[in-house]
């Protein structure tokens, strides 16, 4: 997965990225939170980032708040990486926005857990909004077939947007994922096919 690193300290940096890349993901790494907040606005921004709490510019935590005030960047999964381990901090960081945090110095181990449960959240995050495109399209067939529809009162063809008139299976079948299987109701047995067939008999005699 394409991570966001933020951290100013070049030593934590390194580590950092040579941890992650070991791991398979692909990385972009800033120096400092504006460079950090800066790489946000692109349009390929990550979803999954890790920012040190005290950077030059912008600050972890501000980076935190200002990425859930924008919706094309609120889901954004944040750990935030930072050497303050009192319960008024992290309380502190998770309320500015951050989904996790993990303590320098930072455990392998523990970060990679941590990490592992981000890509989770993010992979489910992708397939919701692709359940959620998917049923939109889904509705949209379904309103092309809403409204009101011109038929003919004497042989049910259908007349479409551009003044054509074709048969009402041939216009549900191109605005509409059904198939059709032709078959004769009752009424029609006894009102049509009946007597034709006894005129074919009476012909045949």
């Amino acid at each position: 997965m394409r991570i966001l690193i933020a951290e100013d300290n070049e030593m934590i940096r390194a580590v950092l990225q040579a941890a992650l890349e070991v791991w398979g993901h692909e990385l972009l790494v800033c120096v400092d939170g504006t460079q950090a907040w800066q790489a946000f606005q692109g349009e390929d921004a990550p979803r999954l980032a890790i920012l040190d709490w005290m950077m030059p510019g912008i600050d972890g935590p501000e980076i935190c708040r200002k990425l859930r005030r924008e919706p094309r960047t609120e889901a954004i999964y944040i750990i935030l990486l930072t050497g303050k381990d009192r319960r008024e901090d992290i309380v502190a960081g998770l309320g500015a926005g951050a989904n996790d945090y993990v303590t320098k110095p930072f455990d392998h181990d523990e970060l990679r857990a941590r990490l592992q449960v981000g890509v989770r959240m993010v992979e489910l995050q992708n397939l919701l909004a692709n359940r959620v495109r998917d049923l939109e399209e889904a509705m949209a067939r379904v309103k092309q077939l809403s409204g009101l529809l011109p038929i003919c009162s004497y042989c049910k063809k259908v007349r479409d947007d551009k003044n054509y008139w074709q048969q009402v299976e041939a216009y549900i079948g191109r605005h509409s994922e059904a198939q059709f299987s032709h078959s004769i109701c009752p009424d029609c047995y006894e009102t049509i096919v009946k007597p034709e067939l006894k005129k074919h008999q009476s012909k045949a005699r």
